[in-house]
């Protein structure tokens, strides 16, 4: 599965590293410009250098006695030279030279203007009719520390720039996503059967199509399911009518008839068309919970409801339902509706398939978990996993339409719930236990 990366992060990251090699290809350029400046002021130095010494060295050489005097010009105290010069005539022969001066660095015969090797960078000019010459040479290497110092110069900064740059643009790049972030919560934070339209007024323009697409979508399911909920009722109350006209006309034929066969007969009508009534209910609550219906848009308390649905069903099974419920209220999206007849579903479930002496027990609990629980033979794990499939029912001789646990499993998915089923119930040797637990 493909990783999704953040657009904050992706944004962040990339507008950082622009930036940063931006900035290094302008330290680059600026220090190529540097040491180009720096090679021409260190050749003015160079030239301006032996402009000055070479007047001075010319009568040095001129004014000594029989022409000898010291060819190492004195130093006045120990110090680094930088600069060195060398003074020759034409022939090359030495008459001059700075006292750290050495002669290699020089080629074998003097020349004018500027030239270099691999390690010097010389300038040279010539007097008295070019029989004096006078060379100046400086180290390569005085000049590359020189670029170097210059260079690390400007990419000090970079070590500062590098994190502010990435604090500015994560900090420019949030406050500009902000609402799109907040477009993302409030689509996370509401419920799955929230299809309200989702507010693009404050999005950027290039996030407002996403939002109207989104908004057109909801629109087109809230119209879809309210067709289908629709349909459903509607289904529900006109076929239930002819059926109920159908079994009160049976009723009454029935007792009119004197014959036993007769009556008999009428009789496997009659619980025809009771087992067609309560199926095509069962089939309309499938429908119902298969839907899309089992989520509403705002929180309800489950609590009275299932109060309710209880003491339904005592009145039909007298001792045989124990509630435990929270005092406080337990909220939650599901549908009313739906919740009804998932509870049903389960309570119908127990008291057909339980032992008929032992209660059915059920409890909600304040975290919205619902546990239906009933005495009776163990079921395996195969025919356990079998039970949420449509018309599969356990090895019993109870009636029924093998739909109870199909249509409580569908609306658990539908409201994003999950349905457990176990055999035997916690706690117990025997038994058959559902519980109904919220995401």
């Amino acid at each position: 599965m493909a990783t999704r990366n953040s657009l904050q992060k992706t944004l962040g990251i990339g507008l950082t590293l622009g930036v940063t090699l931006l900035w290094l290809l302008g330290v680059t350029a600026s220090g190529l410009v540097a040491q180009h400046e720096m090679d021409e002021v260190f050749d003015s130095a160079l030239e301006e250098t032996a402009q000055r010494i070479l007047p001075l060295a010319v009568t040095d050489i001129l004014n000594r006695e029989n022409g000898n005097g010291s060819q190492r010009a004195p130093a006045l105290k120990d110090h680094d030279e930088y600069l060195t010069y060398l003074v020759r005539d034409a022939q090359g022969n030495l008459l001059l030279r700075s006292h750290d001066a050495n002669p290699e660095v020089f080629g074998t015969t003097p020349k004018e203007g500027f030239s270099s090797t691999p390690t010097h960078r010389l300038y040279g000019v010539s007097a008295v009719s070019n029989t004096i010459f006078l060379e100046v040479a400086e180290p390569l290497a005085h000049r590359r520390e020189s670029a170097l110092e210059a260079g690390l110069a400007l990419l000090f900064p970079l070590i500062v720039l590098v994190p502010v740059s990435l604090m500015g643009v994560w900090w420019i790049v949030r406050l500009s996503l902000r609402r799109v972030v907040d477009f993302q919560r409030g689509i996370e934070s509401r419920g799955a059967g929230d299809l309200s339209p989702v507010a693009e007024d404050k999005l950027p323009r290039e996030f407002q199509p996403i939002a109207v697409a989104v908004n057109r979508l909801l629109d087109r399911l809230h119209r879809a399911l309210e067709s289908e909920r629709s349909f459903t009722a509607n289904s529900a109350h006109e076929l239930r009518t002819p059926l109920a006209t159908a079994l009160a006309k049976v009723q009454r034929l029935k007792i009119r008839i004197s014959d036993d066969q007769v009556k008999k007969e009428v009789t496997e009508i009659e619980e025809a068309l009771r087992s067609l009534s309560m199926l095509s209910a069962k089939l309309l609550e499938l429908a119902k919970a298969e839907g899309g219906g089992a989520l509403s848009q705002n929180q309800h308390d489950l609590v009275p409801i299932l109060a309710m649905i209880a003491s339904d069903f005592e009145e039909q099974a007298p001792g045989r339902i124990v509630t435990s419920m929270p005092e406080n209220e337990v909220n939650s999206f599901i549908d009313p509706d739906a919740f009804a007849i998932l509870v049903r579903n389960l309570i119908e479930n127990a008291l057909k398939h339980g032992s008929p002496s032992e209660p059915v027990e059920i409890s909600l609990c304040e975290d919205g978990r619902l546990i239906v629980r009933n005495d009776g033979h163990t079921i395996s794990p195969e025919q356990l996993k079998l039970l949420r499939n449509r018309f599969e029912r356990s090895n019993t001789n109870t009636s029924g339409s093998g739909l109870g646990l199909a249509i409580a499993d569908a609306i658990a998915e539908g409201a994003g719930m999950t349905l457990y089923l176990r055999s035997p119930a916690t706690g117990r040797q025997d038994g058959f236990e559902a519980e109904l637990v919220a995401e």
